[in-house]
């Protein structure tokens, strides 16, 4: 009788746990530069559409696999028009694989639907729509002013034309992680 057996099996379950450990660490460092961002968040902006409020979160989902950004803006009327009508969207966050970076996707209350690539300057995350030959390009940027303020800035550009601001804001959190 094999008396090393019980030693194997300690061995290979020790082994599994630290592959978890470390499978799970790998995963939670990947989101690395998102971290800033996630949480509840409120503050207002100004921009071609006019000044606004809202309020969005930053959540994981699906066991860590995907960010989820949920927002919701309102604008209220000005100069005898009315007020205009509320604006709802949904971006999803997710890592390509590999060492192919993440990607993102947006969907609002409009029937606009958005892909985007995603970037990591210093202080930053860069969501870059992919390149329209034939249609307008957007570039939204969360930058981290402070541990509890973000600024943020949606820009537009036509086909072969610079970008430019098309909406600016500075939010608060209201509440972390």
């Amino acid at each position: 009788m094999r008396t090393d057996f019980p030693i194997r099996i300690v061995c290979l379950a020790f082994l599994s746990a630290l592959c978890a450990v470390a499978s799970e660490q790998d995963q939670s460092d990947v989101w690395q530069p998102f971290r800033f961002m996630i949480g509840e968040w409120a503050g207002g902006g100004s921009g071609q559409p006019g000044e606004g409020v809202g309020q969005f979160t930053v959540a994981f989902d699906l066991n860590k696999k995907v960010l989820i950004r949920r927002n919701h803006a309102e604008y209220p009327a000005k100069s005898g028009q009315p007020k205009g009508p509320a604006h709802d969207d949904l971006m999803i966050i997710y890592p390509q694989g590999g060492q192919r970076g993440f990607r993102a996707e947006y969907f609002d209350s409009e029937g606009h639907v958005i892909h985007y690539a995603v970037s990591f300057p210093p202080g930053k995350v860069v969501f870059e729509s992919d390149n329209a030959s034939d249609g307008p390009r957007f570039k939204l940027v969360y930058e981290m002013k402070s541990a509890d303020v973000l600024g943020i800035e949606f820009d537009m550009a036509a086909p072969n034309r610079d970008y430019h601001p098309y909406l600016t804001g500075t939010v608060h959190r209201k509440s972390p992680n």
